[in-house]
């Protein structure tokens, strides 16, 4: 597909052979390359720092057109931009960002009865810089916001931080009239803050050696650290714990929670020192959220219900609930935010995100029968919450986008019902009637149907000719909905036909389509996504040889399985912090989150059958002596989620085993130096990451040129 350049003979990176053995349930498996775990190891530093080398030289040749990508994905941002102000009580708060700026500022300015008119670029008298990220970011190679949060009188603010891109922050706490930081004291916190009513006390998250949210702490402020106090701690390693304050600055509502069980606890804020009031118990298998609704607890959850059902309870007896409504057949009931007039139910249906509004009455009744549901008819409009920081509010404000919908923010007037698009995110030189999306339909090994959402352009023929691209992730009951990504115009406009494939183990058909995707069917992921890829080819709209697939996390896992599957239906694969050694990881107790991930893929470590099943799949080990595709790995030596060793053990095997010609189909790995899960911070640094993978994924493909 792709002709051979100069620097095809540059030679990979070998790392030496130094085998451990790991030996469970009588199966010994000798491991050439776990040495590479180490990261303070000046050998591993070498030798990451050799793949980035080798990566340079193979994509020497792509300079210019990485050079391209950025420029069409600042063409496609209006750099100067805003957000639409949300109301916060008295105040009015915005998110601005600047051209040339890689981090935004965060300002707010007086509520005087009526949405301010901003302005991209220009501050509007009396506005007010609480966070100034591009400043504070200055000399850093890594920047992070992990939490941003106004006291309960709006004279302080507080951010988390993260410089080093493990996600662990330090928590900064600003005197708003002064402009002075007046507490930074706690380091090492975990998602998560919240301030007292009297904002005396702020509450925050602590993580242990595995990277575990396991602690709840609240902290005096302007004291030390070492007097802060413990509010709960969750000992199951199974368990994250985190919290939410309610939405009328009543009750800190804390949750620890494993994939499949849920335990939920009250905290009067305006008694801050108070221990945690229970909320509705622990009992294996029941997945629930709680929502304070003022005057009752609102419970979403499983108990009796695979879709889900939307109960209340007392908030004096918390552990009674009363069923309120049950999810129809294909809904499954995903959350619930209270206001003091209506109760807003986020829902999946038919496979795609909606948000159903039911009126409450003047005593507090939830008015079930005369629900209605926010939809724009679009076959694959996504529509989700917003910004509804308050309780009082008289409107719900929500976000819809699709493959060609930009996201776009509305908001329904719940006394008229009708709605307002409050803004369409600018996207310049940018024409959607040049552009088709819908839905397609695969068909998998066991006959169930697989949802594709494809976009692409509507002078692209349907011939079996074009280049394609096909994104995957199917796990943790996540859902990859329908979306507007600006990046992907670079792909679109040069003849790429884009899709998602909703693939089993993720939610997007409900909590059986998770089900069906996790533990001992977990194959079902992998078999869906070839299911996709055999769909797009058969029907024409993408050329047997021109395919191409993405996935990152533990989409990386879907993407080095796949590989293993069935190489010959893809050309070029970007993997990104691929999760690929996975029986290694889920044997390791101590690894980061590895108990907690027993509930999502089962737990080898102590079942054969569970071991024997992982083996049979796990990416690192079932790489064959057959041509493979073009595979482009990219991970950061700070992941605290896949570790760095994972993806650099993982291009060792694939180089030493494949038959593939590595001039044509080249394995390349990058390994960000500093940065995280997320890879670079900042948006342009990260737009240098993505044209970096795109450049090279178009160049496999033989798509380079626009059409």
């Amino acid at each position: 597909m792709t002709k051979e350049h100069p620097t095809a003979s540059v030679s990979a990176p070998v790392p030496l052979h130094r085998p451990t053995e790991r030996i469970f349930h009588g199966d010994t498996v000798e491991d050439p390359y776990e040495w590479m775990r180490e990261k303070t190891d000046p050998e591993v530093i070498a030798h990451l720092e050799a793949e980035n080398a080798y990566a340079d030289a193979r994509t020497a040749h792509l300079a210019g057109l990485r050079a391209t990508l950025v420029e069409e994905f600042i063409g496609h941002t209006q750099e100067t931009d805003l957000s639409v102000p949300v109301r916060r009580d008295d105040w009015w708060y915005i998110t601005r960002t600047t051209a040339g700026d890689d981090y935004p500022r965060f300002t707010r300015v007086a509520d005087t009865g009526t949405m301010p008119q901003v302005e991209a670029g220009t501050m509007l008298e009396g506005e007010q810089v609480l966070l100034d990220a591009q400043a504070e970011a200055a000399g850093a190679e890594f920047y992070s916001l992990g939490g941003l949060v106004p006291s309960p009188d709006h004279t302080l603010y507080a951010s988390a931080v993260d410089t080093a891109g493990d996600e662990r922050f330090t928590l900064r706490i600003k005197d708003l009239a002064s402009g002075e930081i007046i507490d930074e004291a706690v380091t090492g916190a975990g998602y998560g803050l919240a301030f007292s009513t009297d904002q005396q006390w702020l509450f925050y998250a602590r993580v242990d050696d595995s990277w575990r949210q396991h602690q709840i702490w609240r902290h005096r402020i302007g004291s030390d650290a070492s007097e802060d106090q413990l509010v709960i701690e969750e000992p199951d390693e199974r368990f994250m714990i985190g919290f939410d304050r309610s939405r009328d600055g009543s009750t800190l509502v804390i949750q620890a929670g494993s994939t499949s069980t849920t335990e939920a606890w009250l905290l009067d804020l305006t008694n801050p020192a108070a221990a945690p009031v229970p909320a509705g118990g622990r009992r294996d298998g029941v997945d629930y959220g709680v929502e304070h609704a003022g005057d009752r607890l609102l419970i979403v959850h499983n108990d009796g219900h695979r879709g889900f059902a939307l109960a209340q309870a007392p908030l004096e007896a918390p552990e009674r609930w009363e069923e309120l409504l049950v999810a129809d057949e294909g809904e499954r009931l995903l959350a619930v935010e209270a206001f003091a007039s209506v109760v807003a139910l986020e829902l999946r249906s038919g496979g795609l995100a909606s948000v159903r509004l039911i009126p409450r009455a003047a005593d507090g009744t939830l008015l079930v029968a005369e629900a209605t549901d926010i939809t724009h008819g679009g076959e694959l409009d996504t529509v989700e919450l917003d910004a509804n920081p308050n309780w009082d509010q008289r409107t719900v404000r929500y976000q819809l986008t699709s493959m060609l919908t930009p996201t776009t923010v509305a908001e329904r007037d719940l006394a008229s019902g009708e709605s307002i698009v409050l803004r369409v995110t600018p996207v310049p030189h940018y024409d959607p009637s040049l552009y088709v999306e819908r839905r397609e339909w695969a068909r998998a090994e066991d006959g169930t149907a697989i949802p594709l959402s494809v976009v692409a352009r509507r002078d692209v023929p349907v011939d079996g000719t074009a280049p394609g691209y096909l994104y995957g992730y199917g796990s943790y009951e996540v859902s990859i909905d329908p979306s507007f990504v600006p990046t992907r115009l670079s792909l679109l406009d040069r003849g790429v036909v884009i899709a998602i494939a909703h693939v089993r183990g993720g939610g997007e058909m409900g909590r059986d389509w998770y089900e069906h995707g996790k533990l001992l069917e977990k194959k079902n992921s992998f078999s869906d996504f070839v299911a996709a890829a055999k769909h797009l080819t058969d029907s024409g709209l993408v050329a047997v040889g021109r395919l191409s697939a993405e996935g990152r996390s533990a989409g990386g896992l879907l993407m080095g399985s796949i590989a293993n599957l069935a190489p010959e239906r893809f050309r070029a694969i970007i993997a990104g912090v691929p999760f690929v050694d996975a029986l290694t990881t889920i044997l390791d107790p101590s690894l980061p989150l590895t108990v907690g991930e027993w509930e999502e893929w089962g737990d080898p470590l102590h079942d054969p059958e569970v071991y024997a099943y992982m083996k049979g799949y796990t990416p690192y080990e079932n790489i064959r002596a057959v041509e493979y595709p073009a595979i482009f790995a990219s991970t950061s030596l700070n992941d605290t989620r896949v570790f760095f060793v994972e993806p650099a053990k993982w291009v060792a095997r694939l180089r030493e085993t494949v038959t593939s010609d590595q001039a044509e189909r080249p394995i390349l790995f990058r390994c960000e130096m500093v940065a995280g899960h997320g890879g670079r911070s900042g948006r342009y640094r990260k737009w240098e990451q993505r044209a970096d993978e795109l450049a090279w994924l178009l160049d496999q493909l033989g798509a380079t040129e626009l059409i």
